[in-house]
Formats: C-alpha cells, structure tokens, sequence
C-alpha cells in the first residue's frame, strides 16, 4: 500500500442513441422533490478536471510529445489534467502505456494535481480484483496523482450494498480517491447508485469526491442536495457532457469534451466566479460542441475530440486509437464551424456597468 506516497498533497478542492440514453434504469429512492432554482450558486469558483486526450500520430503511434504540450497547455489554463480516463483510452492500452503517460503527466504539471484513472479490465462474471485495483492505486500514488476508480464487472457485480464494501475494501489502500457513478449506456459494467446508497459513499471519509455520468439532470440534483445536507465539503463532479451548466447548482466538472478547449472552459468558470454574463453565451457555444460530438456512437467522441485538437492547430494529426470508433471527414467542417462559435463567444467585449443585458 502508498497511503505515504500521497501524504501532505493537497485535497482536491472529469453508447447509444440519445433517446435510448434516457430511457435507461433509473434507481429506485425516496428523494424528495428538488427546485433546481434553490440549488443555484452565483459567483462560485469552480474546480474543473479535464480528461487529457491520448494523441495519435497519422501513423498511429501514439504522440507523446502533443500529449505532454496538452497535458501542460491545460494545467496552465488553471484546469486539473486527469490521464487513464476514458479519453485517453485508458481501457485499450496496457500498463506500460498508463505509467508512461502517469510520468510524462507528472513532469508536465510539476507540482500541481493531477488525477488519473485506475482502470482494472475484466469480463462478465469476474470476481472483485481487488490486487488488482491495488496495483493501478500503487502507479498513481508513484506520481503523487489522486485515483479515480473506474467501474469494472467485478467491482459493480450484486446489489449496492455489495459495491460499497467493496469501495469501503479498496480506501484502505489510499488516503483519498474519486468515486465514479456511470451509466451502463456507456458501459455494460457501469453502475449508477440508488441514493440511499449514495448517501452511504458520503460516509467513506477517502471519498473525497464522486464523477457522476448518469446524463440525467434530476438524479445528479438529487445529489447535489444530499450533499449539501450531509457532507458540504464532498466534490459532486458531473460528467453530463450533454448539460455542462451543471457547474451553475454546484456541481464541479470532470469531462471529456474540456479537451478539445480547457482554454475555453476555464474562462467560462472564471466568468461564472465573477457574475459576468458572458458565461452563458460561452457555455452555450461550448454545449453545441458537446450536443454534436457526444452522438451516437458516444464512444466515438474521441475521434471528435481529437478533430477539435487538430482544428486547433494543436495536435499534428486526429488519428483515434486503431480500435477506437471513428467519425465521418464529413464532421470536420462542422466542428470547425462550432469552434469559430466557440472562439467568438470567448471574445466578446463585457457589458458596460450599468448596461441592461
């Protein structure tokens, strides 16, 4: 165990159609009714973690050298990096390939936080690989990194309460650690809590924050209520990539679709923080590349991803990894089309003091 190895660091302050998405199981509770309007928190500094896309080169090798410039490029814009997330394929490479990315992060961030995925691949019927979840704890705590705990068969096997012990299993190996609600939409592994049983990871004192991919608005509400209630410091990360105004009731972020312009998400937040209006066009441009990119088939987002960056100017080439799905060429002209939208909004002169909006 490397409970040491994080010690002192500071606390952490990121398929189918869309119809199908919300049609899915939602968890039976006993929430009461919640008024979106009381959740709101004007001026409130934001925390954003933005998942780092693993860059390929036209030959597809992967380009370390455009994923250490992004990796720095979004830390510099005040966003927290998270590498071996989903993003950045975290389910298709290798150990090898995680801890090279987990040391060209930690050189690339210096001292800053960074946060990574600990990723154990299985299959249907797999028993709780708990060793396992232990090694990809122990390549994090190497970095100083702080872990998000993705879903695997074993981990979400039975009912919530079996989940849970299994959490509860996996905080004595680490002093802190992300929690992760995703849909099954995503992947068939995933696992989206009742909220009496979400009330119970509030109650894991390692659990210091949880990303919630469910794509459902009321149930992350839901959350954001009993957290306010019950542990008010706890970090309810959305990662709805088809509502990112999530941040405007308390939510902070852990996304997928911050790569293609961390530059954009942070000013956004900032612009929140200081009540200036311009956050709403920003947001709204910024959801159009997300309502676009994040289609059916969802997963192939990194492919749109990866367009975006080299739109950009800022990767070489928008190869996806060689068994990832890909989008049309067809979509580079309407991504380039949002992103002057983006640019644009980003721009704008504030509004005069005084001036009605």
């Amino acid at each position: 165990m490397r409970r040491a190895a994080l010690a002192g660091k500071p606390a952490l302050a990121d398929p189918g159609a869309f119809p199908d998405t919300f049609r899915m199981p939602i968890p039976q509770h006993h929430a009461s009714p919640i008024d979106p309007a009381t959740l709101v928190r004007p001026r409130r500094t934001i925390r954003g973690m933005s998942a780092i896309l693993l860059p390929f080169t036209a030959d597809r090798r992967i380009d370390w050298d455009a994923f250490a410039a992004h990796v720095a490029r979004t830390a510099a814009a005040g966003i927290t990096p998270a590498v071996n997330m989903d993003t950045g394929y975290v389910n298709l490479i290798d150990d090898a390939t995680r801890r090279e990315a987990l040391r060209i992060a930690r050189a690339a961030v210096g001292g800053g936080d960074l946060v990574a995925g600990a990723c154990v691949v299985d299959d249907s019927g797999a028993a709780f690989d708990e060793p396992s979840y232990g090694r990809q704890f122990d390549m994090i705590a190497a970095v100083g990194g702080l872990p998000v705990i993705f879903p695997s068969y074993g981990l979400t096997a039975g009912g919530d309460a079996e989940m849970l012990a299994r959490y509860r299993r996996l905080a004595r190996r680490v002093p802190r650690f992300i929690g992760f609600e995703l849909s099954p939409v995503f992947l068939p592994n995933g696992r989206v809590l009742s909220l009496d049983a979400y009330a119970e990871m509030l109650q894991i004192p390692e659990c210091i924050a949880a990303k919630h991919s469910s794509l459902s608005r009321r149930l992350e509400w839901e959350r954001l209520a009993l957290r306010d209630r019950v542990r008010p410091e706890f970090r309810v990360l959305t990662g709805n990539d088809l509502a990112i105004d999530m941040v405007r009731y308390g939510s902070d972020w852990l996304l997928g679709l911050s790569t293609a312009a961390p530059d954009a998400f942070a000013l956004r937040d900032r612009w929140w923080a200081a009540g200036d209006s311009r956050f709403d066009e920003l947001d709204d441009a910024l959801q159009a590349l997300g309502d676009f990119t994040f289609r059916s088939p969802v997963p192939a987002y990194k492919h749109s991803m990866a367009q975006a960056l080299r739109l950009r100017g800022l990767i070489a080439a928008d190869e996806p990894h060689p068994q990832s799905q890909r989008r049309p060429e067809s979509d580079r002209e309407i991504i380039r089309t949002i992103l002057e939208r983006i640019d644009a909004a980003m721009r704008a002169a504030p509004v005069p003091a005084g001036e009605a909006v």
